[in-house]
């Protein structure tokens, strides 16, 4: 096991052309599981790449457990990595591929085979060790890759996108291994992938990418409840945020959202979201409110006092586990993930309910995440506690 650190590592190809990494900062302890996560050619395998010594990096340096391995070769590095492809050898058997690199590093025989013998039972691949890749499906093909790295014991494994090659369920079944495996051997891990339910199924600490950039790193939980941005919060979630325009009105020393939905022949529904004090010149200004799809709920005479809207159902989506219903609010579409018993018919009300505490906004033209002073308040004690 090992610690892992980027500090302000920068990717260039040439003169006169943009970084594809841009001071990439982040660092995980020893065993943690790091996801990089974000869209195609948003710099997350260029970063995976560097880390393992095929690619150079223009500026910054890249620490395990506290040593600079910038300058070093793949070889020297002590780093393992699975590759989307597999990339296993076609003319040799399992158990031949999985002892290759073994044999490079010239190891005794009979250290080999006890090491064979200890993947293939971890991976459960003992009774196709002497088949060849063309033998075997792609899962199959999948563990011996996986198995090939774990033989060596590095100090890093990495893992580029290992499972966009298989269909949806056996990338479930897989990501249940992987996660199984790293809680058994506790090895410092880095995993690619663009999916973001494998970040939040996987991951420790998730890094969001776009554009060469890092937008946001942290836990899943934070990365999911406390998105920094726009992007963030559109890319990690499933279904979506629900992300709607507003303007702000101030009255009473606080700001307020307006929602409005259209009920046809019966007029027009209007809610007011109370949403504390903002800073000063935010009144009258067009804003992005944001709200996950189960923190839409019905409301009930509960006497809960949360602000609710009517809202006309355009569209149901039954899932299974729960229920999709799309409404319009303030003439947009908006997902409210319901129970699965809860069917209502198109055309039908539903009266909504809305938490204050749990919207966020967002600049329209920034993207960039806004707190209400009491909400920034509090985020400042928490990041000066952290600090010590």
């Amino acid at each position: 096991m090992a610690t892992l650190e980027l500090r302000n590592v920068n990717k260039s190809y040439g003169s006169g052309l943009a970084d594809t990494l841009k001071n990439i900062e982040l660092s995980i302890d020893s065993g943690e599981f790091l996801i990089l996560v974000g869209p195609s050619g948003c710099g997350k395998s260029t970063l995976m790449n560097c880390i393992a010594g095929l690619e150079s990096i223009s500026g910054g340096a890249i620490l395990v457990d506290g040593a600079d391995i910038s300058g070093m070769s793949p070889k020297d590095r002590d780093i393992a990595m699975v590759f989307q492809s597999y990339a296993l050898y076609p003319t040799m058997n399992v158990r031949d591929n999985i002892a290759f690199g073994l044999k490079m590093r010239k190891m005794a025989p009979a250290a080999i085979d006890e090491e064979v013998a200890r993947v293939a039972k971890l991976l459960q691949i003992e009774h196709l060790l002497q088949r060849k890749p063309g033998q075997l499906s792609g899962g199959q093909q999948q563990r011996v890759a996986m198995g090939r790295a774990l033989a060596r014991r590095p100090k890093i494994y990495l893992f580029d996108e290992p499972l966009s090659n298989l269909d949806a369920k056996l990338r479930v079944e897989m990501r249940t291994e992987i996660k199984l495996m790293h809680q058994r051997l506790k090895t410092t891990t880095v995993y690619v992938t663009h999916d973001q339910i494998e970040a939040m199924t996987l991951g420790d600490k998730v890094a969001v990418m776009k554009d060469g950039i890092i937008q946001q790193f942290g836990t899943p939980q934070q990365i999911y409840n406390d998105p920094a941005n726009l992007f963030v919060a559109s890319f990690i979630g499933s279904p979506p945020m629900n992300f709607i325009p507003v303007r702000l009105q101030r009255r009473d020393g606080q700001c307020w959202a307006v929602l409005s939905s259209s009920l046809g022949v019966a007029g027009q529904a209007r809610c007011e979201l109370p949403l504390g004090e903002l800073e000063a010149g935010m009144d009258n200004r067009d804003l992005i409110l944001g709200i996950r799809p189960e923190q839409i709920q019905l409301a009930a005479d509960d006497g809960a006092e949360a602000p609710s809207i009517c809202a006309e159902v355009e569209v149901t989506e039954p899932t299974g586990p729960d229920t999709l219903v799309f409404v319009n609010l303030n003439q947009t579409k908006v997902c409210c993930r319901l129970a699965p018993d809860m069917t209502p018919q198109v055309g039908s009300t539903l009266s909504l309910r809305f938490e204050p505490s749990r919207v966020l906004l967002f600049d329209a033209q920034s993207g960039e995440r806004l707190l209400a002073k009491k909400r920034q308040a509090t985020d400042n004690k928490v990041a000066q506690l952290k600090r010590g």
